[in-house]
């Protein structure tokens, strides 16, 4: 099943889901809380954790993730033009990432958005079957995940679209 697919059908049972919860929740006499709150406090551990793995700023860098036929592109660049700082320590990070991930590695990952982040396990799994390229850009750096296998694709794209929502404001999709 496509990730496409896979998504649309728990989409569909999470509002089934939602709307129970809601009406339980209504019947006991209690509040639901809006779910763009919880949102912001996962977003917000997100962000704390991301401090203690991640050198660069997440306040003066933008993670940009591009889904593509045989992978995709993982960007971080740093908002202010000509921020060397920023720059440097992005570009940092992601050679040492690059090298991890070559390995299997994805703890660091892990960390910020949890073991079951969608897309993590078969990625550890698969890490052989992944190139991943690191190359420098003038605002930051990039890695570039390639795969002949579609369910390593279907992987990749879960794990972006997973860090997108972690990441909230700090990230953006480039489809």
């Amino acid at each position: 099943m496509s990730s496409t697919r896979r998504r649309a059908l728990l989409a569909g049972a999470g509002m089934a889901l939602a709307g129970t919860v809601t009406a339980v929740a209504l019947a006991a006499g209690g509040s639901q809380q809006d779910p763009s709150e919880r949102q912001s406090e996962r977003q917000k551990a997100v962000a704390e954790r991301g401090r203690s793995v991640m050198p660069f700023d997440l306040e003066q860098t933008t993670h940009r993730f591009t889904p593509t036929a045989s992978g995709g592109t993982q960007d971080v660049v740093a908002d202010r033009r000509g921020d060397a700082e920023q720059i440097d320590l992005i570009r940092a990070h992601l050679r040492k990432e690059a090298e991890a991930f070559g390995r299997g590695d994805f703890g660091d990952p892990a960390r910020i958005h949890g073991e079951d982040m969608p897309g993590l396990a078969a990625l550890q799994e698969g890490h052989d079957r992944i190139e991943v390229r690191f190359k420098e850009r003038a605002d930051g750096a990039r890695l570039t995940y390639t795969t002949r296998e579609p369910a390593l694709v279907d992987a990749l794209h879960d794990w972006f679209e997973a860090q997108l929502g972690d990441h909230g404001a700090h990230a953006e999709s480039s489809r």
